[in-house]
């Protein structure tokens, strides 16, 4: 029954992906990055992904003519979008790396993952957020542009890896006997919601970041 729901979980999630990839190519967003980033949160929130963007990311078309009438909290939703989608990209990136390598730290496969997994989400969560920030603000040149972004990005990447981490040290040493593998689709699945956890610990810290003009609300 796990399996079952694990493979109509990844599939959904990639059929929303599919969806969205669609949607941005015929209605490209302003800010580039967020193209590759709504397809990145179809994969892991699925239809919630889908809702927000088509409630919400529309309005951040080049061809939208609607007038941008959305609050605060859908701002500050969409900006966790942005870094819930580097961090995102760079754990799962990290996943087949640290699975290929069969390195370990202490002994333990997890707190490997662990460590590549939150480099791999760092670097792609600064080269998000440079992406976001450069183009806007071209003034600050490239170095300071990537200060800013490691500004943006540090403490709500920390509290994002706060939740996929918490969850997947309790799929490691509770939930399961024998852990999943990551060449199974159990695995995956732990992951989708992992990045769900991630996203739902990182909306309070990418709200205070907003609130102090750390960062901008998208």
């Amino acid at each position: 029954m796990l399996t079952i729901l694990s493979w109509t979980a990844l599939l959904t999630g990639l059929v929303c992906s599919l969806i969205l990839i669609i949607d941005v190519i015929r209605h490209p967003q302003m800010m580039k990055v967020m193209n590759v980033v709504w397809p990145i949160n179809g994969w892991f929130l699925g239809p919630a992904a889908l809702w927000t963007y088509f409630k919400w990311g529309r309005l951040k078309s080049r061809d939208n003519q609607k007038e941008d009438s959305r609050g605060e909290a859908s701002k500050v939703f969409v900006s966790t979008s942005h870094c819930s989608a580097g961090c995102t990209f760079g754990d799962a990136v990290g996943v087949p790396i640290t699975a290929a390598t069969g390195i370990t730290i202490a002994g333990s496969t997890l707190f490997a993952h662990y460590a590549v997994e939150f480099i791999l989400a760092y670097l792609f969560g600064i080269l998000f957020q440079y992406y976001a920030i450069y183009p806007m603000h071209k003034n600050l040149g490239r170095k300071g542009a990537v200060w800013a972004a490691v500004k943006a990005d540090s403490i709500s990447l920390i509290a994002f890896e706060v939740g996929m981490f918490g969850w997947m040290a309790l799929v490691h040493f509770v939930f399961f006997q024998q852990p999943p593998e990551p060449t199974t689709a159990t695995y995956w699945f732990m992951m989708q919601i992992a990045m769900i956890l991630g996203f739902l610990t990182s909306y309070p810290a990418n709200w205070i970041l907003v609130k102090k003009g750390i960062k901008e609300a998208m």
